[in-house]
């Protein structure tokens, strides 16, 4: 029988694969912390459900490759927002 962690850590593993959801978008709708989403789909996961594990570490991995690209385009907002204001 699972504890509610562990179902928890296999909804938000779901969530994120069918998503392609960040930690921090996943954190949001689950009402709970970034670092549990994490600790749940990277250390509980893994002994739940090890091929939800796999499909969720491939999204992960592809999210953080985007990271720097997704930060560099709000930055570029953010000054394209500044610049109409003056």
């Amino acid at each position: 029988m699972k504890t509610f962690a562990e179902e928890r850590s296999v909804q938000l593993g779901e969530y994120i694969v069918e998503h392609k959801a960040t930690v921090r978008a996943a954190a949001k709708i689950f009402g709970v912390s970034k670092s549990t989403v994490h600790m749940d789909v990277t250390d509980r996961l893994k002994n739940v459900d090890s091929a939800l594990f796999s499909q969720v570490r491939q999204v992960l991995d592809s999210n953080k490759a985007q990271r720097h690209i997704r930060g560099g385009l709000a930055t570029k907002e953010k000054y394209k927002k500044e610049k109409k204001l003056e």
